[in-house]
């Protein structure tokens, strides 16, 4: 559908940007972010106690899923959900990152032979893992399909599958070169009225400082939270340092905004706009 090479700069896209946003990835203390000794030009070593024993250049637990889904559609041409929870079972039983509710309520249900067996997490993290699904989607609706049944594995709720249908929607509106703004009034049109008071939130937040703007609406893993932050980031920024960097300055969930945001951002631009030294992340797409 979409060519090859462009999808991977978007998985390395939404890589780098969960890397560079590990400095201060769940960091909800104001003061600590602001007198944190983090150097927002470079990747930096986690300041939180959830990424211990993670280093600059490694993912948060939300990159590593995300390569996991990489590595297992690689050499593949469609998206088996059930071959991929196997797989996705295997790699989190020798996993040594943090494991989150959401991961830990699906394994529950999964040993106790919930069907379906996706946690009811309404955490926006899992929206950020989609890109490598554009690999094996062949159309614009086998790839809605894709995000769907994807994000039904470890987040099965209204809310997750309503925002992931959303910001899939975009993503695909704007790698077919329509205007970013354009297309979220479009979509914003399209959607429920929930919805549309989240989007027209960030959109009218666009002037505004971001790091208010974050923490007013709430700077958590939930939907709820976290929705009218990526709109404010669309809005307001069209340099992707400049949105990740004052995106990770406001801590809390930096990563599962940035992750949406920037492969948003970036599927009509240039993947030259990525600052060399963020380039260093361990792992190659």
């Amino acid at each position: 559908m979409f060519d090859r090479k462009k999808i991977k700069q978007l998985i390395l896209t939404s890589l780098i940007s969960d890397s560079y946003s590990l400095g201060a990835h769940w960091v909800y203390d104001e003061k600590q972010l602001t007198n944190s000794d983090i150097n927002w030009e470079e990747l930096n070593n986690p300041l939180s106690v959830w990424h211990k024993g993670k280093l600059a250049g490694d993912f948060t637990h939300y990159g590593d899923q995300t390569y996991w889904l990489y590595k297992f559609l690689e050499d593949k041409e469609s998206f088996d959900e059930n071959e991929y929870l196997k797989y996705w079972q295997v790699k989190i039983a020798s996993y040594g990152g943090y494991i989150d509710g959401a991961t830990r309520q699906t394994l529950e249900n999964i040993k106790n032979n919930v069907v379906p067996s996706g946690s009811d997490s309404s955490d926006l993290s899992i929206i950020g893992r989609i890109t490598p699904l554009l690999l094996v989607s062949k159309t614009k609706e086998e790839f809605l399909e894709n995000v769907e049944k994807f994000v039904k594995l470890t987040h099965n709720s209204n809310k997750a599958i309503s925002a992931s249908r959303f910001f899939a929607n975009l993503l695909l509106e704007t790698l077919e070169g329509n205007d970013l703004n354009e297309s979220l009034e479009k979509l914003k049109a399209q959607s429920d009225t929930h919805i549309q008071a989240l989007i027209s939130r960030g959109v009218a937040s666009k002037n505004e400082d971001t790091f208010q703007t974050i923490r007013e609406f709430g700077p958590a893993c939930d939907i709820e939270e976290g929705f009218s932050g990526i709109v404010h980031l669309l809005s307001k920024y069209t340099n992707l340092k400049d949105m990740l960097i004052n995106n990770a300055k406001a801590g809390g969930d930096s990563s599962a905004r940035a992750m949406i945001a920037a492969a948003i951002l970036m599927s009509n631009q240039s993947i030259s706009q990525i600052p060399q030294n963020w380039l260093a992340i361990k792992v190659a797409i």
